[in-house]
């Protein structure tokens, strides 16, 4: 039951992230800018053929397969759950999400569209692109935090300090 609902809103994310697109590209193609916070925050419409802040230009193919391997390994941390906790399902379903939206792009459109601008923040980002960040945060403090991680640690710790006796 859980798995379903972390893939419902995963798919949840994916399509609201390619409606927001949708409009970007329909209202904004091919060079629009709309300030929304004066020299804080505007909507720039960007083809990003590269991946994250716009690196590595023109790598759309090989992006594409390394974006569906990372979902794949997502999928099966999800099904094999090595973690049960609400913040993991959490940021699975956010990097799932964010990975398919930006990975339909790629497929269908061969670049990605990039429309969130922050003066502080210079490369111009989208929805998706925030959602795999927060969820790949969320993730590593899953770790960080997990009863399994601290007791592995707490075990290595143990026996490093048996070995110098």
């Amino acid at each position: 039951m859980v798995v379903a609902l972390v893939l419902a809103a995963a798919v949840l994310i994916a399509a609201i992230d390619q409606v927001i697109k949708y409009f970007v590209y329909a209202n904004m193609y091919p060079d629009g800018n709309i300030s929304v916070i004066d020299n804080l925050f505007s909507l720039v419409y960007t083809e990003n053929r590269g991946a994250a802040f716009g690196i590595f230009q023109n790598g759309t193919f090989i992006f594409s397969i390394i974006t569906g391997a990372l979902i794949g390994v997502f999928l099966y941390l999800l099904i094999n759950r090595k973690f049960d906790s609400k913040l993991f399902y959490t940021a699975v379903a956010l990097i799932i999400g964010g990975g398919v939206g930006n990975l339909v792009d790629r497929i269908f459109r061969g670049f990605v569209i990039d429309y969130l601008s922050v003066s502080f923040f210079p490369p111009v980002c989208n929805f998706a692109d925030y959602c795999v960040t927060v969820g790949a945060v969320l993730f590593m403090i899953c770790i960080i935090t997990s009863p399994e991680m601290t007791k592995n640690k707490i075990d290595s710790d143990a026996d490093e300090e048996n070995n110098n006796e």
